[in-house]
């Protein structure tokens, strides 16, 4: 390359760690320096366009974008790479950030290309590339000279000048995302350069560090960096030199001043931020945004800056501004962002005033109410409004919460907002709650305080160290000296199913909720609602379904009345679960298919109800016995859960899982950790009908791997806790005791299928009714009464067959086929057994299907000697058989 020295020596003394050849030779040769990271990692695709978009006539590049994104390190890859160095024998790199006019800018290109020094060098350049052969000029910082607005039309002159010489291919690179006018760039641009991908990030982390870092630490310190290269490239090195821990360490309290020991922009990343401040395009209000943008995550939407009325005058042009200048970004939601590093360091030196986060504060705490309200007609949009502006709203508060500030009060209703948003859609809870308690003493506000002991017993699970039973009791006072129905209902709707979860008192429960009741009466359909949802879920767990659907179907008139969506979604719900414990579960699938399309439309798809619904699609696969469909839709309820933010709908997920596996007989080791992953969540929130239910599972775990004592022992002492208070947990329990095949003969009982059916029958439990029916069979057969078995069987069968439950269906099939076997009626039992084979397999029953395969085996044998050889020794004696041409009374006839 046959460039000046002064050429060469400005190259080497710009280097910084790029990853290329710098010795300024003119080999062409691309070697990479193996002790330095190529800096440009992740920067694959842009350097591959400018090398194709070199390999046309003319070239006219402009690398754009933020300070330290690798603008010159990508510049300089492009001046080194094989293809450059074969295309172009003269090239010219030119460090322009010291130019700030034009004549200094062709000044500074005349001194790199080896002209004599003059008063204006514009025409001596362009004249000098016009007799060279094709060469590649790089204008690195152009914006020095470009930004002045006094100097931008000149500059923009000479630039397109340059670029009337065809064979000179001409590159520059610019903070911010504007290209100069007067010049044809060539097509299509190349867009700003953003943030390093993670894995480039990491890459290069990785390749400076070598100290053999998990990927969780690496991520950690590189969230620092929002991937931002020079960030990522100083980080590295600082945690090579002094351990990661180190540096996370020292960043709590130094920032970005962490990664400014160097001397220029390029070693100092507080520098390189502070040029693009100086820019003249930022102007003050453009700053003030910045310094608002400095403490939000997830940055500002349009319609937030519009609607929020900001003390910033020409708001929409100060964010121009910081586009224009790269100091702020649109994410993938439109949201106006700044990097991590840039809002670290302006919220360090220019924090945003009290007064415009005041503003935004009472922007969100509208916002907040607007959610609450429910309306038909807003909800998705103020559900994606606040989604987006999560990490805004949680920083926006913890800024508010201080006994000085004078909107303290609406900050913690903002705060009881937000953690309603968090339960209703799945994200938990938010960790500002736990702050709130202190201050509730000194504002006096006995109505504030109310709310928020409301909102704690709505979020009960996820505060497990606050005493309920005094907060109730306190509440209770309070409302001595207030006259808010509206509030009070609420509370006393909240307080009784606090109650129920927790200690499962379903007389106080009821009381309380009576008194609700008693108070919405007052206050409008919408309140109205929500109690009556609070008795149904009563009813649902004491076994009244039939008055727990009278409630969820008026509370879905009155959610109608009120325009309220999420309420209409919660009575379909519980309707649902209604349906099921009826018998009706094409209605359920109905009812929940129902609710979730109005989800949808909430923009609440994944939330806490979504997943309760989820949860429901798959019981009722569970209780068809489909269980490969149920497992499916569990695990994927894990899958997409946490047990942080879904604790309860995570661990109930767990322990399902955990039933199945036990029902398909699974792995037991599997089952335990699943049992053991939900009892450890579960006990947390001391939920005693979950924990009851991971006992029971355990419980039916010991007794398939016949370990009677402890399974007979534990079966008794959960029924003992749970009685009276979960009809769903105690039938659960009793099907297993009622299962006299499952026991020792020393063991079974008669009277526990006959407590099964009378307690089924009691709470009209259709299904619970027939698997009753199904034991009281096989207690019949134990007696040798095989006419009154089959009557049994018979009615259960039809049930089944009805509800469509696979399993339960086979069973009985499989029982008739064996008592017809057992009157050498075999036409009749082998076509019983083959169904019954297709309804096992259905139901991933291997062990039942190969019962049946080998019953189907010796069916050609001697059908009494064959069922003792398979040791069926109930079978009934051939005397107490009827002839093949009569019936058994209750009119199942055999025909072979």
């Amino acid at each position: 390359m046959h460039t000046s020295n002064i050429s060469h020596t400005k190259i080497i003394q710009d280097q910084v760690y790029l990853g290329v050849n710098e010795s300024g030779n003119s080999s062409n040769s691309f070697s990479m320096l193996p002790s330095r990271p190529k800096i440009f990692y992740g920067r694959e695709s842009e350097l591959a366009k400018i090398i194709e978009v070199l390999s046309q006539q003319p070239a006219r590049i402009a690398i754009l974008g933020g300070g330290g994104m690798g603008k010159t390190s990508l510049a300089r890859a492009v001046l080194h790479h094989p293809e450059t160095c074969a295309k172009f024998e003269h090239r010219f790199f030119v460090s322009a950030e010291s130019a700030s006019t034009s004549i200094e800018l062709a000044a500074l290109v005349g001194l790199h290309v080896g002209l004599n020094p003059g008063k204006d060098l514009t025409k001596p350049v362009v004249q000098y590339f016009s007799r060279k052969p094709p060469c590649l000029l790089i204008l690195d910082n152009l914006e020095s000279a470009w930004e002045q607005i006094q100097s931008r039309g000149a500059t923009e002159e000479f630039i397109s000048l340059l670029t009337d010489v065809e064979h000179l291919a001409l590159i520059i690179t610019m903070r911010g995302a504007e290209r100069p006018a007067k010049v044809h760039w060539t097509h299509p641009f190349l867009l700003p350069l953003q943030p390093l991908s993670d894995d480039a990030a990491q890459e290069i982390f990785m390749e400076i560090t070598d100290n053999g870092y998990t990927e969780e630490d690496v991520h950690q310190i590189l969230q620092l960096t929002d991937n931002m290269p020079l960030a990522v490239d100083l980080i590295a090195h600082l945690a090579d030199y002094e351990g990661l821990a180190n540096v996370l360490a020292r960043w709590e309290t130094e920032k970005t001043t962490l990664l400014s020991m160097g001397h220029d922009r390029k070693s100092n990343l507080d520098a390189s931020i502070k040029l693009s401040l100086s820019s003249p395009r930022i102007t003050p209000e453009s700053i003030e945004l910045l310094s608002l943008l400095s403490i939000l995550p997830n940055g500002l939407s349009e319609a937030d800056l519009v609607q929020s009325n900001l003390p910033i005058p020409n708001i929409l042009s100060c964010k121009a501004s910081l586009l224009g200048t790269s100091l702020a970004y649109l994410d993938s939601n439109k949201q106006l962002r700044s990097l991590v590093p840039v809002r670290e360091h302006v919220q360090q030196f220019l924090p945003p005033s009290e007064s415009l986060v005041h503003a935004l504060r009472k922007h969100f705490y509208a916002l907040s109410k607007l959610f609450q309200s429910y309306s038909e007609v807003q909800m998705q949009s103020v559900v994606h409004q606040i989604t987006v502006n999560l990490g805004n709203l949680q920083a926006v508060l913890k800024e508010g919460l201080h006994e000085d500030a004078w909107d303290l009060a609406d900050t913690i209703y903002s705060i009881l907002s937000l953690n309603s948003f968090h339960r209703v859609s799945g994200r938990g809870h938010t960790v500002l709650m736990h702050y709130i308690q202190p201050f509730l003493a000194g504002l006096s506000d006995d109505q504030l305080e109310i709310n928020f002991i409301i909102e704690l017993l709505l979020a009960w699970e996820y505060q497990p160290a606050i005493d309920k039973e005094q907060a109730i009791n306190g509440a209770i006072t309070l409302f001595e000296r207030i006259n808010n129905p509206l509030l009070e209902s609420r509370f006393y709707d909240a307080a009784g199913t606090h109650i129920w979860n927790s200690k499962s008192d379903l007389h106080q429960s009821m009381q309380f909720h009576q008194k609700a009741s008693d108070l919405s009466k007052l206050c409008g359909a919408s309140n109205q609602c929500s109690v009556l949802l609070s008795m149904a879920k009563i009813g649902l767990r004491s076994g009244d379904y039939c008055t727990a659907q009278v409630h969820a179907t008026e509370a879905q008139r009155l959610s109608k009345i009120s325009a309220n969506l999420y309420q209409e979604a919660r009575c379909l719900w519980v309707r649902a679960v209604c349906s099921i414990f009826l018998g009706k579960f094409q209605q359920s699938i109905d009812q929940l298919y129902k609710g979730r399309e109005i989800l949808g439309i909430c923009g609440l798809v994944g939330g806490d109800l979504d997943l309760r619904m989820a949860n429901c699609q798959g019981e009722i696969h569970f209780l068809k016995s489909e269980y490969a469909q149920a497992k499916t839709i569990y695990s994927q309820i894990v899958k997409t859960t946490s047990p942080d933010e879904n604790a309860a709908c995570y661990a109930v997920s767990l322990l399902n899982i955990a039933q199945i596996d036990t029902n398909i007989g699974g792995d037991a080791e599997v089952v335990y950790q699943n049992l053991s992953k939900a009892r450890n969540i579960l006990s947390r929130y001391k939920s005693l009908k979950e924990m009851v239910y991971c006992n029971l599972v355990q419980a039916d775990m010991e007794l398939r791997q016949k370990k009677f004592d402890f399974a007979k022992v534990k079966f008794q002492e959960c029924l003992n806790s749970i009685w009276g208070a979960d009809n769903q947990t105690i039938s659960f329990g009793l099907e297993r005791l009622a299962d006299i095949n499952a026991w020792p003969t020393s063991e079974w009982q008669s009277r526990w299928p006959v407590i099964y059916c009378a307690y089924a029958y009691n709470s009209k439990d259709k299904l619970a009714l027939h698997k009753a029916l199904l034991s009281l069979g096989d207690v019949f057969i134990a007696n040798k009464d095989g006419e009154t078995a089959a009557n049994l069987y018979k009615i259960a069968l039809e049930g089944f067959t009805h509800m469509d439950i696979h399993h339960s269906r086979a069973n009985c099939m499989m029982r008739l086929g064996d008592l017809a076997a057992g009157q050498r009626c075999t036409s009749k039992a082998i076509s019983l057994w083959e169904t019954a084979r297709q309804l096992f397999v259905r139901s991933s029953q291997a062990k039942d299907i190969a019962r049946i395969d080998a019953r189907l085996s010796t069916v050609e044998k001697d059908h009494q000697e064959a069922f003792l050889e398979l040791g069926i020794l109930n079978a009934p004696e051939p005397e107490q058989l009827l002839n093949t041409e009569t019936s058994v009374k209750g009119g199942w006839r055999c025909t072979s």
